[in-house]
């Protein structure tokens, strides 16, 4: 029997269940993994409100990310043994794999070892930003030193994520907030300049960091109004990646901007790098190699024990935190 957190329908926090379980053994291309921190993600909180992209399947657990040791091996498994120390690169399905609960079966294929520098929070809180952040700057946008990327909601793990990765590269992150509030934590987590969007005017912020030459890259979940003047800050054959659409306004279509900058704009989803084999390698093996080096290192904001999966979800869903939600096993 085992502890693990399950939905019985959708709802606020409170839906959110904590129940003894048998858990049966893994698959032949799975492994078991006795977790140890989860990495809670606000795709989480959607799926429970009924808001995602996925339908739950009552009782439906939930969860994409763990870190924690391997109790059991299907027979397929070859290169993972009981008792290493492993995270999970999250699946495409938020439920059949769940990772809120003492025991988790999941996918062999998407499962790291752990650096030896990394706690398991750390370990728990990496993958699904860096994966992100990876697959649009570094995959798709080909981000190399002496560009310039625009970071929105910049406070985002995978804001965070993105400014090291860039700083990895030699390339300037520059991040966009709404309000000065944030303004010297984001410098603090590794923006190396910070455009306060109230205050001030993002295109003539971006033009005068970038001596008029404006950002090659732009790494966008809002869309909205602001898609705008994000268009115009942009250097001549920039590309804009769009993964998410978190303004509720319309984003208007900036017709004579991309044609006049020759601009790309593409919608990019963490999807794209995870169902592709060949590219979910490059990206292991790049961020393996900042997570060991200390270029990459995630920021946690707070922890929370499993036996307290309401608050934090109360609290994820109530704050725009700096970094990322833990929860601890």
């Amino acid at each position: 029997m085992a502890r693990i957190v399950r939905i019985h329908e959708y709802g606020d926090a409170s839906v959110l269940k904590l129940e003894e379980l048998d858990v049966h053994a893994p698959a032949a291309d799975e492994i078991q993994i006795g977790v140890k921190a989860i990495g809670l993600n606000r795709a989480e909180v959607m799926f429970r409100n009924h808001a995602y992209l996925q339908e739950a399947d009552f009782p439906s657990r939930l969860g994409y990310e763990a870190a924690g040791l391997v109790t059991a091996v299907g027979s397929e498994v070859t290169d993972i043994k009981v008792g290493d120390s492993v995270a999970l690169i999250p699946p495409l399905d938020i439920a059949r794999w769940g990772t809120y609960g003492e025991l988790a079966n999941v996918p062999a294929h998407l499962v790291v070892k752990n650096p030896a520098n990394l706690s398991f929070e750390e370990a728990a809180a990496s993958w699904m930003q860096y994966v992100t952040a990876w697959g649009a700057l570094i995959e798709q946008a080909q981000l190399q030193e002496g560009d310039f990327v625009l970071v929105t909601a910049a406070s985002s793990s995978v804001g965070l994520a993105a400014f090291q990765m860039a700083r990895m590269v030699g390339a300037t992150p520059i991040a966009i907030t709404r309000t000065r509030a944030k303004k010297q934590a984001l410098l603090d987590a590794g923006a190396t300049h910070v455009i306060v969007s109230d205050e001030e005017d993002i295109v003539e912020q971006v033009m005068a960091l970038t001596n008029g030459q404006g950002a090659r890259v732009v790494f966008d979940p809002v869309g909205g109004p602001a898609f705008e003047p994000l268009t115009q800050s942009m250097a001549r054959s920039g590309i804009l990646l769009q993964y998410g659409a978190l303004s509720t306004e319309p984003t208007p279509f900036p017709l004579f901007t991309v044609l006049g900058k020759s601009l790309t704009l593409k919608g990019y989803l963490y999807a794209e790098i995870v169902a592709d084999p060949e590219a979910l390698a490059r990206g292991k093996a790049f961020i393996l190699e900042g997570l060991k080096s200390g270029a990459l290192r995630p920021l946690i904001a707070k922890t929370f024990a499993l036996d307290e999966i309401q608050e934090a979800h109360r609290f994820l869903e109530a704050n725009q935190q700096i970094g990322k939600i833990v929860v601890t096993v």
